[in-house]
């Protein structure tokens, strides 16, 4: 089965995540490792890497995985945006080595015009600097597979399994699948045909041995409609039906599965998505 979780907060310190996964039932997490809105924060203190390890080890909630800040675009044909982009990069990737985390999610970029082509090469070439600063280090990048919205990168199989092979050091990639995102990029996940076919596609182009965590969240927009709008389990385009194969699927056993869904401050709705979820695992 899945190891189900959610994204929760780090509001008050990098270890409260813990404690908000804890409370609504997390088996796995996935937090920010700084603030997502800004582009550098101060460096990580000793204190607050033993206060996060110690909530972990507490907690028993692993694996964590973090996400890279939206802010980031490796695909940018403007130099400053790039220079700034893989530095950003860089420095998350060594707070997730700091802290233990072993994954740590990016969404690939966006081309902005220049053409999928270059805009996959820049990332390539974006990632292998990332690898070259980060020798040795065992936290790995997860390029999360996007809902091709724009001129976002990642909306095809084909174009992730592109930057796994012309990554340097490309070895040290995985995969993240979102369920909304690949849904609305066109890939079918609501029957058991459809379901199939993905994830036929999925083996076929990049590799299952590639995936390593899944976002699970319902869609507000219909089948290839390219559109980025999470909705709660069973209440959006996808349905349960839309999880439910992916649910019993035995090659995803052991991977987390993260919610990615609106919240208040009570964390009602991760219960309820998260409790959804089990009902879905329990049914035969």
């Amino acid at each position: 089965m899945l190891r189900l979780g959610a994204h929760e907060s780090i509001a008050g310190g990098l270890h409260r995540a813990f404690e908000r996964a804890q409370e609504v039932g997390c088996e796995a997490v996935q937090i920010w490792v700084k603030n997502s809105r800004q582009w550098s924060a101060p460096p990580l203190t000793e204190e607050e890497i033993a206060r996060f390890r110690a909530a972990q080890a507490e907690t028993g909630i692993t694996p964590v995985v973090a996400h890279a800040a939206y802010l980031i675009n490796i695909a940018s044909p403007r130099a400053v945006l790039y220079r700034r982009s893989v530095a950003a990069l860089t420095d998350e990737v060594e707070r997730c080595e700091a802290l233990g985390v072993p994954y740590l999610v990016l969404h690939p970029g966006a081309h902005t015009g220049s053409g999928m082509e270059a805009g996959v090469r820049r990332a390539a070439a974006a990632l292998g600097e990332v690898h070259a600063a980060t020798p040795g280090y065992r936290t790995q990048i997860l390029l999360e597979g996007t809902a091709g919205q724009g001129t976002v990168l990642g909306g095809r199989f084909e174009e992730l399994a592109q930057l796994l092979a012309l990554t340097p050091q490309g070895e040290r990639l995985g995969i993240c699948l979102d369920t909304c995102h690949a849904f609305t990029a066109g890939y079918e996940l609501r029957t058991a045909e459809g379901y199939a076919a993905t994830m036929a596609d999925f083996a076929a182009t990049i590799g299952l041995s590639w995936l390593k965590v899944l976002h699970l969240n319902d869609s507000r927009h219909p089948l290839g409609s390219h559109k980025d709008r999470h909705a709660h389990i069973g209440e959006g385009e996808l349905g349960l039906e839309g999880f439910r194969h992916l649910l019993h699927d035995p090659r995803l056993a052991g991977l987390p599965g993260l919610l990615e869904t609106p919240k208040g401050p009570d964390l009602a709705e991760d219960r309820k998505n998260l409790a959804t979820l089990r009902a879905l695992q329990r049914a035969t």
